[in-house]
C-alpha cells in the first residue's frame, strides 16, 4: 500500500523550479493586517535584518507599524540550489501576531506544505511527498529521502554531552542498509551511515568498504569527509586494526569519539592533544582519565588541572576541564525542552567547585567565572526546595561563593576567542570598569596573541569609558597596518571595527599616527572600509566632520552606525548628553524612525554606547537602557514613549528564557511589574 501525503513535485526538465513556484505563490499573499516582504537579497542575512526591512517597508508604503509580516532571509534561502530546486525546508520567519501570520500563510502553494512550529518558532515550507505502508520513501524521490532522514536522525533526547535516538523499525534499518550495499558513494554514504551508527548499527562489512574509499579519496585531509563522524566510532566499536592510525591522522577533532571508547591508546592520544594546546580535547582527556585511572571525578580534575597549569595551558582549557567535571557529577537535562530549574544541580555544582579547596586555583577561577551570572538563580531555586536541610546547604554554598568571588575573579575576563555573541551577552558587566578590569583589558591589548575580535572588544570598552591611553595606542601600532586593516564584520556587535576605534583614539590624543591612519581610510581600497569610514569622525570632532556625517545620514544610505556617531559627535561638540541630541531628531525629515529609536536607546549611557545596529531583545544591556529612557523625566514624552515601546517588545517579559544570561523568576516578575506600573502610558501610546 502507498500512503499519499500529497504530490511528488520532482520536476521534469522544462517545468518551473521550486523557487519560481514559491515566489509566484508568495506574490499572492498579504491583506488586512498581514504583509510579506519581497524575497531576500544578501543584505537581509538574519532575522534582525528582516525586522529592519519590515520597518523600512512599512514606513515607505505607509503600512501600519503593528501589521504582522512574514519573510525569509538569505540564510534560509540556502534551502534552494542554484537551479531553484528546494533541497531543504525553507524557514519562514515572521513578526507581529502569530495567529495572523499563520492564517496569512495558509497551507502553502500546491504541492507543498507549511509546518507551524508555534509562536516561538519559524514556519517551515517543504514539498509534499509519498511514502509506502512502512513510512519509507521511494529512493529516487530526493525530497522524500531527505524528509525521512531528517525524521530518523532527530534525537528524542539531547544534552550537551550525548543524544538518544528512537530505535529504527526493521523496515527502516533494512532500507538504510540497502542504500549502503551498492558501489561505494561517499557523498551519499554520509547521509545513510549517520542514522545507523547513532544506533550502533553500522556493520563491519559496511565500515570495511567505506574505510579504504574514504582514505583514498580524502588522503591527507580525512576530516574533509563528513562521514568520518559515523565511521570512526564504528571502527572503535569494532576494534578495527587500522583505527589508531586513522585516529592519529584525524587529530584532536576525533577527541569526542575516542572519549566514548576509553582505552590506554585513546587516553594517550587525548592527553597529547590537550597538552599541545587543543582545548577541545581536554574534555575527552578527562573522560578517559576518569574512566581508566581515577574514579573520583574531583581528584581526576585536580590532577589534570595541575598538569595543564604546568604546561601553561590557556584559560579555555581549564574551562573545558570544568565543563567535563560538571558533566561527571550531574545529570544534564534535555537542552531543548528543559524547565529553567532543571539546571539547578549543574549550577549548584559550579558554585561548589569555585570554593572547593581540593581543586587547584585555576579550576576554581574557571568555576567562579562560569557561576558569575547564576548565583541568583541558585539562590532562588534553593528557596523553592521542600527539603529544609538541602535548601540550607545550597544557600550556604552560595554565600561561600559570593564571599570568595571577588578574589577569584580579580584580574580575569571572558574568552576573547569564542563566539562573539557570548561577549555581547556579558557586555552589561562592563558598564562600569573596576581598576582590575582596566588592567585586564590593557593587558589583553598588549598581548600579541589577542586577535582582532579581542582587540575590538577591549579597545571599545577602554575608549568608551575614557580609560584608553597612549600606551594602548602604542601597543597596537605595530599591528595596525598588517592586522587591523582586514575586514571584520561588526554589524551585530556592541563594538566597532578596532581600526575605527583606534583611529578615534589616535585623533583624540593628537598622536602622529592619526595622520597615517586617516590617509589609509581616505584611499578607495579595500572596499570593505567605505561603509564605516565616517565612523572615525567621532575622534577629535569638528563642525566639518559633523556636517559630512549629517549629509550621509539624511542621504538614505545604509546606516552602519552613522546616526549614532553623529549623535555622539554632536553631543561632544555641544557639551550635552547625547539623549538630548537624539530626541531633537524625532520626526525630523530624512531620519528613519527605526534607526533613531535604536540610537536613542543605544546612547542612554554615553560611557558605554551600544553599537549593535538593532535593539537586541535578548540583551540585558538593551533592556536596562530602554527602561532608563522610558523613565528619564528630562526627556520629552515622545522620547520616553520610544523607550517604553522598546521595553514592551523586549524578551524579558515576552520570551524570558531567550534572554542571556538567564534570568531569575524574580527578575522576570520585577520586569512585569515595571511594565504594569506604566500601563496607563502604554494605553496612551
Amino acid at each position: 500500500m502507498v500512503v499519499l501525503v500529497g504530490l511528488n513535485t520532482n520536476r521534469p526538465a522544462g517545468q518551473q523550479s521550486d523557487l519560481s513556484r514559491i515566489k509566484a505563490w508568495w506574490r499572492t499573499l498579504g491583506g488586512d493586517r498581514f504583509a510579506v516582504l519581497p524575497p531576500p537579497t544578501r543584505g537581509r542575512y538574519t532575522q534582525s535584518d528582516g525586522h529592519e526591512d519590515a520597518a523600512e517597508m512599512f514606513a515607505t508604503r505607509g503600512i501600519a507599524t503593528d501589521t504582522s509580516f512574514a519573510y525569509w532571509h538569505w540564510q534560509s534561502h540556502d534551502a534552494f540550489a542554484r537551479s531553484g530546486e528546494l533541497t531543504g525546508a525553507l524557514y519562514l520567519h515572521w513578526g507581529g501576531d502569530h495567529a495572523t501570520v499563520a492564517a496569512g500563510l495558509g497551507d502553502g502553494p500546491p504541492g507543498y506544505r507549511i509546518v507551524d512550529n508555534g509562536p516561538r518558532g519559524a514556519f517551515q515550507l517543504d514539498r509534499v511527498t509519498v511514502v509506502d505502508a512502512d513510512g519509507l520513501p521511494d529512493p529516487e524521490d530526493d525530497a522524500g529521502v531527505r524528509q525521512f532522514l531528517a525524521r530518523v536522525d532527530e534525537p528524542r533526547h539531547r544534552t550537551a554531552r550525548s543524544s538518544e535516538y528512537d530505535p529504527l523499525t526493521a523496515a527502516e534499518e533494512r532500507w538504510l542498509h540497502d542504500r549502503l550495499s551498492g558501489p561505494v558513494d561517499l557523498d551519499a554514504a554520509v547521509r545513510f551511515a549517520a542514522p545507523l551508527e547513532h544506533r550502533r548499527a553500522l556493520t563491519p562489512d559496511e565500515t570495511a568498504r567505506l574505510l579504504p574509499a574514504w582514505r583514498e579519496a580524502y588522503a591527507g585531509r580525512l576530516t574533509a569527509w563528513r562521514g568520518w563522524r559515523s565511521v570512526l566510532p564504528a571502527l572503535l566499536r569494532q576494534e578495527h586494526p587500522e583505527v589508531w592510525e586513522v585516529a592519529a591522522e584525524l587529530g584532536a577533532e576525533a577527541a569526542y569519539a575516542l572519549a566514548e571508547h576509553p582505552s590506554p591508546r585513546s587516553l594517550e592520544l587525548l592527553r597529547a592533544w590537550a597538552l599541545n594546546g587543543d582545548d577541545g580535547a581536554v574534555r575527552g582527556w578527562f573522560r578517559a582519565h576518569h574512566a581508566l585511572r581515577e574514579p573520583d571525578p574531583v581528584r581526576a580534575a585536580a590532577a589534570l588541572s595541575e598538569e595543564l597549569t604546568a604546561h601553561a595551558a590557556s584559560e579555555a582549557a581549564q574551562t573545558g576541564l570544568l565543563r567535563a567535571l560538571r558533566e561527571a557529577v550531574t545529570d544534564e537535562p534535555d537542552t531543548r525542552r528543559s524547565p529553567a530549574d532543571a539546571f539547578f544541580p549543574l549550577l549548584l555544582a559550579t558554585i561548589r567547585f569555585a570554593t572547593d579547596d581540593r581543586l587547584p586555583r585555576p579550576l576554581r577561577v574557571a568555576a567562579a567565572t562560569a557561576a558569575a551570572d547564576t548565583a541568583g538563580r541558585v539562590r532562588e531555586a534553593a528557596g523553592a526546595l521542600t527539603d529544609a536541610a538541602e535548601a540550607a546547604d545550597a544557600l550556604t554554598a552560595v554565600e561561600r561563593y559570593e564571599t570568595a568571588r571577588d578574589d577569584l575573579l580579580a584580574g580575569t575576563g571572558p574568552d576573547l576567542t569564542g563566539y562573539e555573541g557570548g561577549l555581547g551577552d556579558i557586555y552589561h558587566r562592563y558598564r562600569t570598569l573596576s581598576p582590575a578590569d582596566v588592567r585586564w583589558l590593557r593587558d589583553r591589548l598588549a598581548d600579541p596573541s589577542t586577535g582582532v575580535q579581542g582587540i575590538a572588544f577591549c579597545l571599545e570598552l577602554l575608549h568608551a569609558h575614557g580609560e584608553a591611553a597612549e600606551a594602548d595606542l602604542v601597543a597596537l601600532l605595530p599591528r595596525w597596518k598588517k592586522e587591523l586593516t582586514k575586514q571584520y564584520r561588526t554589524t551585530y556587535t556592541e563594538w566597532r571595527h578596532p581600526l575605527v576605534t583606534l583611529t578615534c583614539l589616535a585623533q583624540d590624543l593628537g598622536h602622529p599616527a592619526a595622520e597615517a591612519m586617516l590617509a589609509w581610510w581616505s584611499k578607495p581600497k579595500p572596499l570593505w572600509k567605505e561603509p564605516v569610514r565616517l565612523l572615525t569622525h567621532l575622534g577629535a570632532p569638528t563642525e566639518e566632520k559633523a556636517a559630512e556625517l549629517w549629509e550621509f545620514v539624511v542621504s538614505g544610505g545604509h546606516d552602519t552606525g552613522h546616526l549614532m556617531t553623529w549623535v555622539l559627535l554632536r553631543a561632544r561638540l555641544d557639551g550635552t548628553h547625547p539623549l538630548h541630541v537624539a530626541e531633537k531628531l524625532i520626526d525630523e525629515p530624512g531620519i528613519r524612525a527605526y534607526v533613531l529609536h535604536r540610537v536613542l536607546i543605544g546612547v542612554a549611557d554615553p560611557a558605554q554606547p551600544l553599537w549593535h545596529y538593532a535593539i537586541d531583545p535578548r540583551s540585558h544591556s538593551w533592556w536596562h537602557r530602554a527602561q532608563e529612557v522610558a523613565d528619564d523625566e528630562r526627556l520629552s514624552a515622545a522620547a520616553r514613549a520610544i523607550g517604553l515601546k522598546a521595553a514592551r517588545e523586549h524578551y524579558v517579559t515576552r520570551y524570558p528564557d531567550q534572554v542571556r544570561p538567564a534570568l531569575t523568576e524574580g527578575e522576570v516578575k520585577t520586569a512585569h511589574a515595571w511594565l504594569e506600573a506604566r500601563a496607563d502610558r502604554t494605553a496612551a501610546d
